[in-house]
């Protein structure tokens, strides 16, 4: 049946509800450790628990077999930057200016004093760590000083301890920061970074396309290193560079030392996988490991970095102390900017599944990814059709750690601390706002089976997984029940729900959070 106005302000009302309700999932002596798997560029299919044939992901999908696995689980923008903000301060990033693809020389997008699921849970007595890909910008409004302190960052907005890849790693500078310093960085040898050729000798993947291990096809043609050429220029930091091949090996290394170190206490780990973004240059192990070509190998490296987080919480004798989420910034993309075969060597694989889409638009395929919880003990085994995104992470990880949320904090975040934890009669949420990278101005909004699409650009991109443009209109309307992949705009049959929504998410665009 179509939502009346009459129905529409009921379900906000229990929106209402949701946001600002402060039950206690757990008691403070049952506080379990989190561990939150974001996966990069990872879509729906790219998975054998999500239905994928052609690739093998054993451990993922033991995850997936020990939990609960939601199949309207979701990202909050169909780019990075934009879901990883949404994640850490549960508000849509699109209240934000300046959380479109963040450029190298970002200042600091999360400010220190803003409430994140990091400092709730700091706060609550939970030691922090992110490791792996930050992207959110680092320094103050003229952005790092990367031969200094990167201040603000990480550790000025609840985490304890940083482990990062500062931008993403098709972006300048290929250096680890450990806490608020770029790692292994030698004064002597000062590190540049910026937006323009520092001379007209620097070799680029344009003046110098020869030398390159793996060729360009669009974008990414400035600075070279290791054989790659990146968006963005750099100069110097030598012995702070890092080999693309060592990436994952070095974030499990850090993240199993952190653990047995902190294992005494409740802790909050935020792993940001690079796997599967672009470039994907994996370890020499894994090179040639699928028949996928190099993204298909990338997908083995990131299955082998979850089955690491695992066997490290169970030889700490954590795994029934620790709820871990597993779930990826945005859906999938084929050729992003590097000549790997991602399309050539696809063969039946689908890696969005049953939806049409993906990274960079708003159909499902952009925001409908693998979305995993798993408890032992705590979360019953099965699956979920509950809708859930990784906006709700930050008010669901409060209520199961009896964290006290600060007054307006984590404004569009849902507590489902029920629904993520399998009880009965819990429910997901009931409406959700989806986002492209922000710049567009592109919105998907579900409620119940119905999809609002608004397109504020004529165009959207990687629609049938190819960057091409294709022209849409500005309003599309599906049944996501009889029509999963989209391709039946019902917009004329059922206008008074188009109509309904279109206000209702209107409404919501502009509300103050």
């Amino acid at each position: 049946m179509p939502h009346t106005p009459i129905q529409f302000a009921v379900l906000f009302l229990s929106i209402f509800a949701h946001l600002h309700g402060e039950e206690v999932a757990v008691s403070a002596n049952d506080r379990p450790n989190i561990i939150c798997i974001m996966a990069d560029d990872l879509g729906y299919g790219d998975v054998g628990c999500y239905g994928a044939t052609e690739i093998k992901t054993p451990n993922i999908d033991r995850l997936a077999a020990e939990g609960r696995r939601f199949t309207s689980g979701y990202c909050s923008a169909s780019t990075c930057t934009p879901t990883r903000y949404s994640f850490l301060t549960g508000v849509y990033a699109f209240r934000q200016k300046g959380t479109g693809v963040a450029p190298p020389n970002s200042p600091a997008l999360i400010q220190p004093g803003t409430a994140t699921v990091a400092s709730v849970l700091k706060e609550a007595g939970y030691k922090t760590v992110v490791i792996g890909k930050w992207h959110l910008g680092l320094g103050g409004k003229d952005g790092p000083d990367w031969n200094g302190l990167l201040k603000p960052g990480p550790l000025d907005i609840g985490f304890d301890h940083a482990f990062l890849l500062p931008t993403t790693n098709d972006r300048v500078p290929q250096v680890f920061v450990r806490d608020d310093r770029v790692l292994n960085l030698d004064p002597q040898d000062p590190l540049w970074v910026g937006d323009k050729k520092p001379s007209e000798d620097h070799p680029t993947g344009l003046s110098h396309r020869h030398t390159l291990k793996m060729d360009w096809s669009h974008g990414h043609n400035a600075t070279i290193h290791n054989g790659i050429s990146r968006i963005g220029f750099y100069t110097g930091g030598n012995k702070a560079r890092f080999r693309d091949e060592d990436l994952s090996d070095r974030w499990v290394q850090d993240a199993k030392e952190w653990m047995t170190e902190n294992r005494k206490q409740p802790f909050f780990m935020f792993f940001a996988s690079h796997a599967i973004h672009v470039p994907r240059v994996v370890h020499e192990r894994f090179q040639g490991a699928s028949k996928l070509g190099p993204r298909g190998d990338a997908i083995l490296e990131l299955d082998w970095s979850v089955g690491e987080l695992m066997k490290a919480v169970e030889e700490l004798g954590l795994k029934e102390k620790t709820l871990i989420v597993f779930c990826s910034d945005n859906g999938p993309v084929l050729d992003d900017g590097y000549v790997d075969e991602a399309i050539e060597k696809l063969g039946k694989h689908d890696p969005s599944g049953p939806f049409r889409g993906g990274k960079y638009n708003v159909f499902e395929g952009g925001t409908r990814t693998p979305f995993i919880a798993s408890w032992p003990g705590r979360i019953p085994v099965g699956e979920s059709t509950d809708i859930i995104s990784t906006i709700d992470l930050p008010a669901t990880f409060a209520a199961i750690a009896n964290a006290k949320v600060p007054e307006m904090a984590f404004g569009d975040s849902v507590n489902l601390h029920g629904a993520l934890l399998g009880e009965a009669d819990a429910t997901g949420r009931p409406h959700l706002v989806t986002q492209d990278n922000g710049q567009a101005g592109n919105f998907g909004f579900r409620v119940g089976k119905w999809k609002l699409m608004r397109l504020d650009s004529e165009r959207a991109t990687n629609v049938e997984l190819r960057l091409s443009p294709t022209k849409l209109p500005k309003f599309q309307l599906f049944d996501l029940e009889q029509d999963p992949e989209e391709r039946h705009n019902v917009i004329d049959q059922h206008a008074d729900v188009a109509e309904t929504m279109r206000m209702e998410l209107e409404a919501i665009i502009k509300q103050s959070k």
